[in-house]
């Protein structure tokens, strides 16, 4: 028998919402609520806003805060809030979702920008896939431009999830807008497997269990021999899990995350498997169809990664340091440069260097 291991432990005991907490975190986009839950459990306030129904049900029966049924647009009006949230949907950006950036319909920064102009809150941040680094820079630049001239200082980092207790290969794409010092949160030595985040589950037969059919198989043989695949895509239990999408848990793909048993049949991977490789505790329930949750899973922010997130916030929001709008100005100047300092009518002013063409092929916040 496979005992419960630490990390089952401590999801169940620590990301548990929080009663009577405060200050107030809007949750724009909010799903499920993963993003909010890592929130809740070091202490903050949230109110989740979110079009899906079931999703919105899920947010509403498992946290402190409530979540309201609505499509945003640009129009919504918010409460005062110290904190904003959110993640804008990613299908414009993501590779499945055919990379189409401002073109796509479900494009919702628009609606996350005007939130920030609206609310005005001390700090915020957004989380999105990696694919806007890419095919859709450009419109990131945009984005990130437009955040600035709200007096933000805005930062970036490509994070993945596995190196902060997650037991999940997820990179994301985490943006902070603040006027103050922020220090993100610091990596974990230590991965997580799959292993110990299924713990006795993985080796279990439920009676809802799906399994492989021998057309199945067939099929998986023939997309891992045509992707080339060193290893097969089963779920391997002694490392991290691969990205958990909504496509790969709710669909019968090629790519389809499954578990491989002891007897070598393979089944689909359980709703609460896959909630527990998001880092969801155990009493955190899903509400709607199956593919209603399974999508729910597959697009949460992992609330333990969003835990240390809202730590590094509450960090900075204790903090009296604040900077002054020519101080935002220069923190927004890329960091890649260095600037000497001429005198202009009695006012130091900075110098700006001669930048090489190579110089900007090395740094893409140049190009």
């Amino acid at each position: 028998m496979i005992l419960d291991s630490e990390y089952i432990s401590f999801i169940n005991q620590y990301l548990k919402p929080s009663e009577n907490g405060e200050p107030l975190v809007l949750d724009l986009f909010a799903g499920c609520g993963g993003l909010a839950l890592g929130f809740e459990s070091v202490g903050f306030e949230t109110l989740g806003y979110e079009s899906d129904f079931d999703a919105s049900e899920t947010y509403r029966k498992n946290l402190s805060g409530n979540c309201e049924t609505v499509v945003l647009t640009t129009e919504t009006n918010y409460p005062k809030a110290r904190v904003l949230i959110g993640g804008p949907p990613c299908q414009p950006f993501s590779v499945g979702g055919k990379q189409m950036g401002l073109k796509d319909s479900r494009d919702g920064f628009p609606i996350f920008i005007s939130a920030v102009e609206k609310v005005n809150p001390d700090i915020w941040l957004f989380e999105n896939v990696r694919g806007m680094l890419y095919e859709n820079k450009n419109y990131l630049d945009e984005i990130l431009d437009t955040l600035k001239s709200l007096n933000y200082v805005v930062e970036f980092r490509l994070l993945n999830a596995k190196n902060f207790g997650v037991p999940q290969n997820r990179e994301r794409i985490i943006v902070i807008g603040h006027r103050g010092e922020f220090s993100w949160p610091l990596e974990d030595n230590k991965r997580v497997t799959a292993g110990e985040a299924l713990g006795s589950l993985a080796t279990s037969v439920p009676k809802e269990s799906k399994f492989l059919t021998p057309s199945m198989d067939a099929y998986v043989a023939k997309y891992e021999k045509a992707s080339m695949c060193v290893r097969p895509r089963d779920l391997h239990l002694d490392r991290p899990a691969r990205t958990l999408t909504c496509r790969n848990l709710a669909g019968a793909t090629g790519d389809m995350q499954r578990v491989r048993l002891p007897d070598g049949r393979r089944r689909r991977l359980l709703h609460r498997e896959a909630a527990r490789l998001q880092s969801f505790p155990d009493y955190f329930e899903f509400y709607g169809g199956e593919t209603s949750q399974y999508n729910q899973i597959g697009n949460a922010v992992p609330p333990l990664f969003s835990r240390k997130l809202a730590l590094s916030i509450k960090q900075y929001l204790e903090s009296n340091l604040r900077y002054s709008t020519s101080e935002i100005l220069y923190k927004n100047l890329p960091n890649q440069l260095t600037f000497e300092f001429e005198i202009n009518d009695g006012i130091p002013m900075p110098k700006l260097p001669i930048i090489s063409y190579n110089q900007i092929k090395r740094n893409p916040l140049l190009s």
